[in-house]
């Protein structure tokens, strides 16, 4: 049942373009690699040595753990992500993003940090979809001092932190990476593809969980799912960026947007 902010971007006639798009249209939560992985190099037998017993393998072979693991990541990469309504929060932040024009004429996106969902939205309002996304391990709302300049090695896990706020994105190169969408440059936060280098988080298997409560893995960045990203984020904010909008772990939404409060105002609900 939507209260609140609902009733404002209902008034507005905004809550069809919105809150509906967003139950019509799920997207896959699971990255997808579009292109098929290089085979295991094998090492060639030494000279003058026979092949090893059982190196020909006789009728089918029993499939190795590695293609059991493969297997089931493809079946996992199918599975849509659950449509998730937005939070009262979510639905006040986009009433007053609407309401002023906050993004001006770039695309935008709302994180709920809480929900562990991202929204993403072209210039206009309209509504691409939505995905599942992987932050920081830290539960709070701001940068460590100097986190920027650490190495990964000497950032803590309270130091871990996604910061809440209003951001101007663009995309720019990453240290050994390809290119990624820069949210906060200064504090190394970024935007980008799941990584997976690290099998031991198992941060493909987080996105596809349906709970947020092990989507906090990373050290700040923003993970989302190869398949939204390179489909949509990256083809709408190459050009000249956009706009991130991240909502608070534990402050106060109206201590971290306080424009908010203008909302009724805004909308022509209040009158004094």
């Amino acid at each position: 049942m939507f209260t609140g902010s609902f009733r404002i971007v209902r008034r507005m006639g905004l809550l069809p373009a919105v809150l509906l798009g967003m139950s019509v249209s799920p997207v896959l939560a699971a990255p997808t690699t579009p292109h098929k992985p290089a085979p295991a190099v094998k090492k060639a037998p030494a000279k003058g040595k026979a092949p090893a017993k059982g190196a020909v393998a006789k009728g089918k072979a029993k499939p190795s753990a590695a293609a059991k693991r493969k297997a089931t990541a493809k079946a996992g990469e199918s599975r849509p992500a659950p449509t998730i309504t937005p939070s009262d929060s979510v639905g006040r932040v986009l009433g007053w993003i609407a309401a002023e024009h906050d993004n001006g004429s770039l695309p935008y996106i709302v994180i709920d940090k809480q929900a562990a969902m991202l929204f993403l939205f072209r210039a206009n309002g309209e509504v691409i979809g939505q995905t599942p996304v992987l932050l920081g391990m830290g539960v709070g709302d701001d940068s460590s001092p100097g986190v920027g300049a650490k190495n990964l090695s000497q950032i803590g896990p309270a130091e871990r932190t996604t910061p809440a706020g209003r951001f101007v994105a663009k995309f720019g190169k990453a240290f050994g990476h390809t290119q990624v969408l820069w949210v906060d440059y200064a504090n190394s936060v970024a935007l980008h593809a799941v990584i997976t280098t690290n099998k031991k988080e198992h941060r493909v298997a987080r996105l596809l969980s349906p709970t947020p409560d092990d989507n906090r893995i990373s050290f700040g960045c923003i993970n989302v799912g190869t398949s939204f990203y390179t489909k949509h984020v990256r083809p709408l904010f190459q050009k000249a960026g956009g706009v991130v909008y991240i909502l608070p772990d534990t402050k106060p939404l109206d201590d971290v947007f306080p424009r908010v409060r203008l909302l009724p105002y805004l909308s022509g609900e209040r009158t004094e």
